[in-house]
C-alpha cells in the first residue's frame, strides 16, 4: 500500500503543486486560476502570468489548496478557499443556485481537483476531500460548498471532472442543496453542525 500524505499548499511547496498540476488535463495551462479570474481576465493572461498568480497565493494565508503526496511524490491538488476569493463562482450559472449569500466569507468552496496521470486510480479524491473539509474548518469556515458532476446522469471525459464527482462528495458527508442542471448538483458540508 502506498503512503498518502496531504499538506497545505504553502511557501516551499510550489514546485510540488506544479508537478501535480502538470501531470495531465488542463492544470498545466490553467494553473488553477480558472475560478480566480473573470472570463475576460482569464483569456487575457498567459500561462506564465497564471503561474505567477498561483505562486503569489502560496505566500498568503490561508493556503489556496492542498497537495497530496504518494510515497513522498506530489500526486494531486485540490483548490479550497473562500468563495468570495474565487471571482468566477458568482458569475457562473450553476453556482448561482447556491442558497448561501455570495458576500459571506465564511462559505468556502472546493472547486478543482487535479490528479497526476501517474497516480490516477489510487483513490486520492476521498482523502483530498476530507483534508479540504478539515482545512476549511481550521481556517474558520462555516460551510463548504461544491458543484460536482453527477456521473450517473451523464458520461463525462476524465479531464472534465476537475470539479469533482457527486458520489465522492456524498460519501464525504456533503448533502445536495440544489440541482441547477440534471448533471450538476450544489452540495454543502455544514461545519457548524458537524
Amino acid at each position: 500500500m502506498p503512503t498518502i500524505t496531504i499538506e497545505p499548499a504553502a511557501a516551499g511547496r510550489f514546485d510540488d503543486a506544479e508537478h501535480a498540476l502538470t501531470g495531465g488535463g488542463g492544470g498545466a495551462s490553467c494553473q488553477c486560476q480558472w475560478w480566480m479570474l473573470r472570463n475576460r481576465d482569464f483569456d487575457e493572461t498567459t500561462r506564465e502570468q497564471r503561474t505567477d498568480m498561483l505562486r503569489a497565493e502560496f505566500d498568503r494565508a490561508p493556503a489556496p489548496g492542498l497537495i497530496a503526496y504518494v510515497d513522498g511524490e506530489a500526486a494531486a491538488w485540490v483548490r479550497v478557499g473562500p468563495r468570495t476569493a474565487q471571482q468566477r463562482l458568482a458569475r457562473t450559472r450553476v453556482f448561482a443556485a447556491s442558497p448561501e449569500p455570495w458576500e459571506d466569507d465564511s462559505v468556502w468552496a472546493v472547486t478543482c481537483f487535479v490528479i497526476h496521470r501517474d497516480h490516477r486510480g489510487l483513490g486520492l479524491t476521498a482523502p483530498l476531500l476530507d483534508a479540504a473539509v478539515a482545512h476549511a474548518r481550521e481556517s474558520g469556515a462555516r460551510l463548504v460548498e461544491a458543484c460536482p458532476i453527477d456521473t450517473a446522469v451523464t458520461r463525462t471525459p476524465v479531464n472534465d471532472l476537475f470539479v469533482g464527482v457527486l458520489a465522492s462528495f456524498l460519501a464525504a458527508g456533503f448533502h445536495e442543496v440544489a440541482r441547477p442542471r440534471p448533471d450538476r448538483a450544489i452540495v454543502a458540508y455544514d461545519l457548524a453542525g458537524s
